[in-house]
């Protein structure tokens, strides 16, 4: 009777071992899911004003979308906003501005906005409905220029290179009226909103704006301007990001499809030498 209970015991602890083993050697070769979760999409909103900037953004959305990255891109009314928006973290770049530009932003509202990577060259110039060259323009003529400061030293320092004003030694991009010290036909340099700039060009004697500003009213700097500035690097139109935000992924990204060859084809095939690239 013993021996019996004791097979009879022995028999179902055997039985519970194979049942145990069947069990893991099932669970052991249940295949594994080795797909990750797609990565969540990253939205970039970047602010600018008018074309060329908002044709290139438009130039890379598609490819940042196979990058993961959706661009939005903010479309403001004056050159203060982009830089407010950035500071303030209401967008994540902004595409409108040159370097020295930002910096008097900086120095201004103490921000901390910084150039990510120079895009392309805006041929600065002047520009007249009424007068072909320097020599036409008469005794006294209205000269509209733009009032920010950097634009203001900007100009002056055309007007210089082209012979005609001088300027205080040493003057250079910072100068201001204050510093012409030869102005033998007594030109007035009129300081006007660089977004009124085009606006003026019917009312006075001669405009010096961007190329962008000069597009719209049919006029390049290369065939139009009666003069043009030397190119200075310094001047390239830039992404600009913020301090906190400027090595990142996404930001690095976006600069580097508006450094490649669909917006170097873009640019040359659309503007030519008016928006010349500065990669």
């Amino acid at each position: 009777m013993k021996q019996k209970m004791r097979s009879t015991w022995m028999m179902a602890l055997l039985a519970m071992i194979l049942l145990v083993g069947a069990g893991c050697g099932q669970q052991a070769s249940e295949p594994k899911n080795t797909e990750s979760a797609p990565a969540e999409e990253v939205t970039l909103k970047v602010a600018s004003l008018i074309p060329p900037m908002t044709d290139i953004l438009d130039v890379v959305k598609p490819l940042l979308k196979e990058d993961g990255i959706n661009l939005e891109v903010v479309v403001l009314s004056d050159n203060i906003q982009p830089n407010t928006a950035l500071a303030n973290n209401e967008v994540d770049a902004n595409f409108f501005q040159h370097v020295p530009f930002m910096e008097q932003y900086n120095e201004a509202n103490g921000s901390d906005l910084v150039a990510v990577k120079p895009i392309y060259h805006a041929l600065f110039g002047a520009y007249s409905k009424k007068y072909k060259s320097i020599d036409e323009l008469p005794e006294g003529a209205v000269i509209a220029i733009p009032n920010d400061s950097t634009n203001v030293g900007r100009s002056l320092v055309m007007f210089e290179q082209n012979g005609m004003i001088k300027l205080r030694e040493g003057a250079g991009y910072a100068a201001t009226q204050a510093d012409i010290v030869e102005n033998k036909k007594n030109y007035v340099f009129k300081e006007v909103d660089l977004l009124m700039l085009a606006r003026s060009y019917d009312d006075v004697d001669a405009v010096a704006m961007y190329p962008a500003y000069a597009s719209p009213l049919g006029l390049t700097p290369k065939k139009d301007a009666f003069i043009t500035e030397k190119t200075d690097d310094r001047f390239a139109i830039t992404l600009v990001a913020r301090g906190d935000n400027a090595n990142s992924e996404p930001i690095q990204k976006l600069a580097e499809r508006m450094t490649g060859p669909e917006v170097a084809k873009y640019l040359e095939e659309n503007f030519g030498e008016v928006s010349v690239p500065a990669f």
